[in-house]
């Protein structure tokens, strides 16, 4: 009887774990930006993610958050976050929309101004599988990973100077821009 039980069990887990094999392989599972998600997805991502944070036990930012720190994490942020997580008050990013989940817009609605900065700074370390965004880890320095944690942890109370230092270049002047050296006609037909 024990006996029959134990094959029994095996035998369910081994069907079990053939059968999620076999809808990943097969091309059931979802695997393009726009299909719908998985079962438990979110779920199970949002729990692993809070997990890891939570395990890092970051410490708080040695860093105060004022102005100067703040526009160089302004600065910092239109260079490498605002083309995935958009500038406020501006159209959303055409590319927020198109990833799979979504990028959140930082500065639209809450953003992430109710985390503390030290998830922020895990995240923006250590980037999040699966969605996209990137570890900075290796392009950004500590100081300044925190710069950009403080900016978007605060992004609800920011002070004028650091919106004005958010808000996009404006577009070249096309009578100002550089014209491309038209091709030589002689080169074209070789």
């Amino acid at each position: 009887m024990f006996k029959t039980l134990v094959v029994g069990m095996l035998l369910g887990m081994a069907l079990l774990a053939g059968g999620g094999y076999y809808y990943f392989v097969s091309g059931m599972a979802p695997a393009a930006a726009g299909d719908p998600m998985m079962p438990f997805e979110h779920m199970l991502a949002t729990r692993s993610l809070r997990a890891h944070i939570e395990k890092a036990n970051i410490p708080p930012p040695p860093i105060a958050a004022n102005d100067e720190t703040l526009i160089a994490g302004a600065k910092l942020y239109k260079e490498n976050c605002a083309v995935c997580h958009g500038l406020p008050d501006h159209t959303p990013p055409v590319i927020a929309d198109n990833m799979f989940p979504h990028a959140p817009l930082l500065f639209k609605g809450k953003g992430v101004s109710d985390d503390p900065p030290q998830e922020s700074y895990w995240k923006i370390v250590n980037g999040i599988r699966l969605t996209g965004m990137p570890a900075f880890k290796s392009q950004l320095n500590d100081t300044q990973m925190w710069q950009v944690a403080l900016l978007v942890a605060g992004s609800d109370k920011l002070s004028d100077a650091v919106k004005k230092e958010l808000m996009p270049e404006p577009p070249p002047d096309a009578s100002t821009a550089p014209m491309a050296a038209p091709a030589k006609a002689s080169a074209a037909r070789r």
